[in-house]
């Protein structure tokens, strides 16, 4: 019973068209497609944790597992044809994908996935511990360490507008309001019209508590005011 079993292993995994292939075993290529699939899970959750589900974002973490073992066994594939290599190069030259990346970071995981693909497909297990490892600690600098390294990136952004009139006589107490409440926010852009006049004001870590105290606070500066509140991420509140 036992050598059948070892035939049809070994039929099948003649059928990869090398005897390399043959030689990595059934168990190793099982195993090492099964880490590829964990590790492409653990990316996915370091998408969601660090950067969540924007307001302009695909999603794109949802396809990771399947990106990470397809990539596996492609690289495992062609490690051992240089002709199935070359045709995969010429193949994939045509494919062309027309749906834009909408977020930066997308880019930047997408290339960890690729890179902890490879990895498991030459078997280089400790050189894909030490690439999560870095990674991971890199994702808590830039979120934890100091300001500088998040640059500019803002949580949402507060738009009043008021009548013009009111806006030249109580301006200076809105500005200062802004100031106080939201103490890491930025003014963005101030604009008048004959009629009315609109202020913008970015700002980071807006409680709900404080996004309700901040409406009702608005009221009592002026009772013609009307305020708007948008996050650029999904579910901040």
């Amino acid at each position: 019973m036992d050598n059948i079993f070892e035939k049809i292993l070994s039929v099948i995994l003649k059928g990869f068209g090398s005897q390399k292939m043959e030689d990595i075993g059934f168990l190793p290529f099982f195993s090492i497609m099964l880490v590829s699939l964990l590790v492409s899970l653990f990316i996915s959750f370091l998408y969601l944790k660090f950067y969540r589900n924007r307001a302009t974002g695909s999603q794109i973490h949802r396809a990771f597992p399947l990106l990470g073992i397809a990539v596996t066994s492609i690289f495992i594939c062609i490690q051992f044809s240089l002709p199935l290599s070359l045709g995969l190069l010429g193949a994939l030259s045509i494919v062309r994908f027309r749906t834009p990346v909408k977020e930066p970071e997308e880019i930047g995981f997408i290339m960890l996935l690729i890179a902890a693909s490879i990895s498991c497909a030459t078997f280089n297990i400790l050189f894909l511990a030490i690439l999560l490892v870095i990674a991971y600690t890199g994702l808590l600098i830039l979120k934890y360490g100091p300001r500088i390294l998040k640059g500019r990136l803002n949580d949402g952004i507060v738009i009043v507008t008021l009548p013009t009139e009111e806006y030249r006589n109580k301006s200076v107490d809105i500005l200062n309001f802004f100031e106080k409440k939201l103490p890491e926010g930025k003014l963005e852009s101030i604009l008048e019209n004959e009629d009315e006049s609109v202020i913008s004001y970015s700002f980071n870590h807006l409680e709900k508590d404080l996004l309700l105290e901040l409406q009702s606070e608005l009221k009592i500066i002026t009772d013609n005011i009307k305020s708007n509140v948008f996050f650029n991420r999904i579910g901040d509140v």
